[in-house]
């Protein structure tokens, strides 16, 4: 399995004259230069991801996606492994944070079912795209053979190639995870395995360092998985993979990408080590109370917008911060100029 045979390019969107032009266009709004902070980064950002001085967000998608972690079994979650399918019917059902915050903004809510351990009866927006019944237990093997983690990147691509709209809010569900982005960003990032673990859904101190002592095996097992697909196949998730395929697909259709927390930002982590140019349309949407989290972060080169000690996953962080964003472009698009409002320049 090689890179290229999953993915396109993505190309560099660096686009000095247009960074110029809305650049300009922020510092003539009628205010002092500025003065917005960075909300005008990110309006910024967001024309150039969408190569315009007048951006507009249009049907904008949640895609959650959902898959079970054989390493569950080690003990590595405070919650068990049904918890995964309970919380794919309460999607669905429209209970869930996700579900609420969704509706609230006005975001297109997609849950993909990737390899959760439960069949679900078809309906809407609810996609099938399961590869088998939760991964393998990562400290038994790998997580994912080749082939199975090549099937959910392409998975991944589908989807998203399949829904409208020009920005893309990653969301996940799958108990055991945590481990799965801690993992990845341990090897990835080369950071010690215990910087990157964190409580997940809740562990006390014991069953922090029982999860900190599982990881360290799990690592030792797959030492020889050091490229970004090989470590992806070692650790999982399906879910995970297949976040990584809607995050290249994303990327080359130039869509806003917004990243949720630990577990979409590892997807986007694994994403970038094949396409490095991936992070230019990705949005950060909060720093999470996962220490991973804020390695991960930095090491995208990602700011986020909100610290909100959210620890949810689901996507909700990236609704939480979808008005900022809209807000972003409506100054760009809305605000008067000194000139059109008639009102003077500092001296």
């Amino acid at each position: 399995m090689t890179d290229t045979d999953l993915i396109p390019a993505v190309p560099d969107i660096a686009d000095a004259a247009l960074a110029a032009r809305l650049q300009a266009a922020l510092d003539n709004k009628t205010k002092p230069v500025g003065a917005l902070g960075r909300l005008e980064a990110l309006a910024l950002r967001i024309g150039t991801i969408l190569g315009t001085e007048q951006p507009v967000l249009g049907a904008p998608q949640m895609l959650v996606c959902a898959g079970d972690h054989g390493l569950a079994a080690r003990g590595v979650s405070a919650y068990p492994s049904d918890v995964t399918w309970q919380m794919v019917e309460n999607f669905l059902a429209g209970g869930a944070a996700v579900s609420v915050l969704a509706r609230q903004h006005g975001l297109a809510l997609t849950v993909v079912d990737c390899g959760v351990r439960r069949d679900f009866q078809p309906r809407p927006g609810l996609v099938s795209r399961r590869i088998a019944a939760g991964t393998a237990d990562a400290s038994a093997g790998p997580a994912m053979t080749p082939e199975q983690c090549a099937q959910a990147i392409a998975n991944g691509r589908e989807v998203v190639r399949a829904l409208p709209g020009n920005a893309l809010l990653l969301g996940e569900m799958g108990i055991g995870n945590s481990s799965s982005a801690a993992l990845l960003l341990s090897r990835l990032a080369g950071l010690d395995i215990g910087l990157c673990t964190g409580a997940g859904t809740g562990l006390d101190a014991d069953g922090l360092a029982r999860k900190r002592e599982v990881l360290r095996e799990v690592l030792a097992l797959h030492a020889g998985a050091t490229a970004p697909l090989e470590a992806l196949a070692a650790f999982g998730g399906f879910e995970v993979a297949t976040l990584v395929g809607a995050v290249l697909q994303a990327a080359q259709e130039r869509r806003v990408i917004v990243v949720d927390g630990f577990i979409a930002s590892a997807a986007v982590l694994v994403a970038q080590a094949i396409r490095p140019q991936v992070t230019q349309r990705c949005v950060a949407a909060h720093s999470s109370a996962e220490p991973g989290h804020t390695l991960l972060l930095k090491h995208l080169g990602l700011e986020p917008l909100l610290n909100l000690d959210l620890r949810l996953g689901e996507g909700s962080g990236g609704a939480l911060a979808w008005p900022l964003l809209e807000s972003a472009c409506r100054i760009l698009r809305e605000m008067a100029s000194f000139e059109s409002a008639g009102v003077s320049r500092q001296q």
